[in-house]
């Protein structure tokens, strides 16, 4: 495709690569093994990384908000946009920092060095949000109080006493899985999906 029109098909992909990362959230499942099975596992993030890969962080965040704003249109919101926002955040705490690094030398080291660097930092980011927002906006609003949170997790980890027990126990091992899962097949489609990509 001509330089002339790059803008138009970088808008068309990062659309593209939004749709499909909305599709991949309908796909969830728990890991009661790790955390309350409140928490579901997709892998929407794929899409959303390899665009970061393919056009930069900016358009990266662009896709993620695309995913968030298909999500409240076609499945609404069950936690009055809180969760949304969380999850909007805790997914551009992933791409932006892998986009950064990858962006500023294109390599397969790089590649993996930023998808791990965007993994801590998401657990992080996770483990913040949920513990000084989401957690307990949640728990007043659905529960009443923390009390039942608290013991969804106790019954997975029994040192889970309080909200911060629970984001460091629960919340952080869950967004690190999440984030080790999303990097390996994003490195494993990155290439393929790319040659796609130059032909279009």
């Amino acid at each position: 495709m001509s330089q002339s029109n790059f803008p138009i098909k970088k808008l068309v992909l990062t659309a593209m690569f939004g749709a499909m990362a909305f599709i991949l959230m309908y796909f969830e499942f728990p890991l009661p093994f790790i955390a309350p099975e409140f928490y579901k596992l997709d892998f929407s993030e794929v899409p959303v990384l390899i665009g970061t890969f393919t056009m930069g962080p900016v358009a990266g965040v662009f896709i993620e908000l695309i995913k968030i704003l298909l999500k409240l249109l076609f499945k609404g919101t069950n936690t009055a946009y809180i969760g949304d926002l969380a999850n909007f955040l805790i997914g551009c705490a992933l791409l932006v920092p892998a986009g950064l690094i990858y962006q500023h030398k294109k390599t397969k080291q790089t590649a993996i060095l930023g998808m791990a660097v965007g993994t801590v930092v998401m657990a992080l980011a996770g483990c913040a949000l949920n513990a000084l927002v989401l957690l307990p906006w949640y728990a007043e609003n659905f529960f009443g109080g923390m009390e039942p949170i608290i013991a969804a997790g106790a019954a997975v980890r029994a040192s889970i006493t309080d909200v911060w027990s629970f984001a460091v126990l629960a919340v952080v091992p869950f967004n690190l899985i999440k984030g080790v899962l999303t990097s390996i097949l994003t490195f494993l489609l990155y290439k393929r999906i790319g040659r796609v990509i130059k032909r279009f």
